[in-house]
């Protein structure tokens, strides 16, 4: 699968893609009346897509705000070590993503830890035990306005996705205080780590518990809003090669507003206000290069107290969500848990 030269997605497959990032877990006859498609044929079409790793669900633990640090960190590793840094990161289970890039910082990595003081006790002697990793800096998200689970591709009319959205129905809510039972829940959410579309019948296969067991533990995961459930897909065969991101400043009462309009503005993937030299972070996909300076064109013109600090183009994503991606950003076999540990 790694040598193989990217396929683009073709028109039968955007439009499946699309509708799995609007419904992850939408059982395929729903899905056939949408797209007006045989459910066989598209389930058949999705597993073409899976194999090839241009497309994958998987799910991430989604904690409420107040049992979960994100920060993100840039690093650097002595010359010529990359590829040894990469993976060696890519190995420690509280690195949600790796990206690689080619300015003031070799990686860029998104973490995630149920608080702070796991981060300094448990991430932290991971990276300084990397012995051609030369140093690190942090930065905490104070608030997180857009993932890449709010991305989705433009393949689908709004009839299509107000019906498909109605389908999903609304998001559980997070409970505001851990579930007692989640310890039993956690394997099913590892299980659905790997394969966010795993059945009842699945789960009770890949876990050894009886299947009426597995239906119930799965439902009680489903309906907790422990989980985050995505549809992710390889940058170079939805038509996106270039990836970009902003550090910039803002005053913090234009946060909200701005992350709203940079999600109409192209493919943004994260939004973040943080602490730091800048306090504003965004990062999107792009058809080309030439998009870079259109999409700052128009960000200036919307938001003309956003002072771009720095602009990093990403070259290489070698994790993203748990999932080891090769250069065209396929998904690999290898999967490291991201958080389901915590469960």
């Amino acid at each position: 699968m790694v040598n193989k030269p990217v396929e683009p997605l073709d028109e039968g497959d955007l439009p499946l893609v699309h509708a799995l990032q609007i419904g992850p877990r939408l059982p395929w006859t729903v899905l056939g009346e949408v797209l007006d498609q045989h459910p066989t044929s598209l389930a058949a079409r999705w597993r073409r897509l899976e194999d090839s790793g241009s497309a994958w669900i998987t799910a991430h633990p989604l904690g409420h705000p107040d049992q979960m640090a994100l920060s993100f960190h840039d690093v650097r590793c002595r010359p010529g070590h990359r590829r040894a840094v990469a993976a060696a990161i890519g190995r420690i289970p509280e690195v949600f993503s790796v990206e690689e890039c080619h300015r003031d910082r070799d990686f860029m990595l998104t973490v995630i830890t149920p608080d702070p003081a796991q981060l300094t006790d448990v991430v932290y002697p991971q990276l300084e035990d990397i012995p051609e990793l030369s140093g690190y800096e942090s930065t905490f998200c104070t608030r997180l306005h857009r993932t890449a689970a709010d991305w989705e591709l433009d393949a689908l009319d709004p009839g299509q996705r107000r019906d498909l959205r109605a389908a999903v129905g609304p998001p559980p809510v997070p409970a505001a205080h851990a579930d007692p039972q989640l310890p039993s829940l956690g394997p099913i959410a590892r299980i659905l780590g790997r394969n966010g579309r795993a059945s009842a019948a699945q789960v009770a296969a890949a876990s050894g518990l009886h299947p009426a067991t597995a239906r119930r533990r799965l439902q009680r995961v489903l309906n907790s809003g422990i989980l985050s459930f995505r549809c992710d897909v390889s940058h170079r065969a939805a038509g996106y090669p270039v990836m970009c991101q902003w550090f910039a400043r803002l005053p913090a009462a234009d946060h909200n507003a701005a992350a709203a309009e940079l999600a109409r503005l192209g493919a943004l993937r994260i939004c973040a206000s943080t602490t730091g030299r800048s306090n504003f972070m965004f990062m999107t996909w792009h058809r080309s290069a030439t998009d870079i300076m259109a999409m700052e064109r128009r960000a200036s013109e919307k938001l003309p107290r956003l002072e771009i600090r720095e602009t990093v183009i990403i070259s290489n994503i070698p994790k993203r969500a748990g999932w080891h991606l090769d250069t065209d950003g396929r998904r690999q076999e290898d999967f490291v848990e991201v958080g389901h540990h915590w469960l």
